[in-house]
C-alpha cells in the first residue's frame, strides 16, 4: 500500500482527535468549566478506527494497543449522555461490530505478525517499551474517566483524566520525536496545550469551591 495512504489514515485520525479537543476546549471556555460535549465522543469513535488502521499499516504495536478498549468507552459515554439511543439501530450495529470485523480479518489473513511487532527491526526494544507504556497511560486515562462517569451517572472528564493525558501525551511526544513519527508529533503537540488548560480550569474550580 502507498505510504501516502498510510499517512493519510494517520493524519486524518490525528486531525479528528485534535478537532475533538478543540470542540471540548471551546465548550469548556464558554461555560468556564471542563465539560464533555457529545461531539467529543463522536469524533473520538471515528478517529480511533482510523488510527488503529494507521498503526497496523505502520506495523506499530504501541499505536494499535491503545484503540480497542477506548473505542467501547467512547460508546458508553454516548450512552450515558443518552445520545447513543438516538442513532439508528443499523448504524449502532455497524459501529459495534467494526472492531471485531477488523480483528477477524487480520487473524484470518495472518496479516499481523506478533513476533515482528514485538521485535520490530526498526524499533529498539527500549523504544517499543516507551511507546507501549505511554499508550497504556493514554488508554487507562479513559478507564479512569469511565469509572468516574459511572459513579456520577453522567459523562464527565475529571481532573485525574487530564493529568494522565498530560503525562501520556508528553511520553508519546518523546516517542514520536525519537522515531520521527510526524503523525504522532503533530497530534500530541497540540493536545498537550489543551490538557494543561483543562487542568488549570479544574484546579481553579476546586480553589473556588
Amino acid at each position: 500500500m502507498s505510504v501516502w495512504i498510510m499517512y493519510g489514515f494517520g493524519f486524518i485520525a490525528q486531525l479528528l482527535f485534535a478537532a475533538r479537543l478543540l470542540v471540548q476546549w471551546i465548550f469548556s471556555e464558554r461555560q468556564r468549566k471542563v465539560v464533555a460535549p457529545t461531539l467529543f465522543w463522536f469524533l473520538s469513535l471515528i478517529a480511533s478506527i482510523l488510527l488503529f488502521v494507521y498503526g497496523f499499516l505502520r506495523e506499530d504495536l504501541a499505536i494499535m494497543l491503545g484503540q480497542f478498549l477506548t473505542y467501547f468507552i467512547y460508546i458508553r459515554n454516548l450512552h450515558l449522555q443518552k445520545k447513543w439511543q438516538s442513532i439508528s439501530i443499523i448504524l449502532r450495529y455497524i459501529i459495534l461490530i467494526v472492531p471485531s470485523i477488523l480483528l477477524v480479518y487480520f487473524l484470518v489473513t495472518n496479516t499481523i505478525n506478533l513476533s515482528l511487532l514485538l521485535n520490530h527491526p526498526n524499533i529498539p526494544t527500549w523504544l517499543l517499551v516507551l511507546g507501549i507504556l505511554s499508550q497504556l497511560i493514554f488508554t487507562f486515562r479513559f478507564v479512569v474517566q469511565w469509572l468516574n462517569s459511572e459513579r456520577e451517572k453522567t459523562s464527565i472528564l475529571p481532573l485525574n483524566f487530564w493529568i494522565m493525558s498530560l503525562i501520556g501525551g508528553v511520553l508519546i511526544l518523546i516517542y514520536a520525536i525519537i522515531r520521527t513519527d510526524w503523525v504522532l508529533l503533530v497530534g500530541h503537540s497540540f493536545g498537550i496545550l489543551i490538557y494543561m488548560r483543562n487542568i488549570h480550569l479544574e484546579l481553579s474550580k476546586k480553589a473556588l469551591a
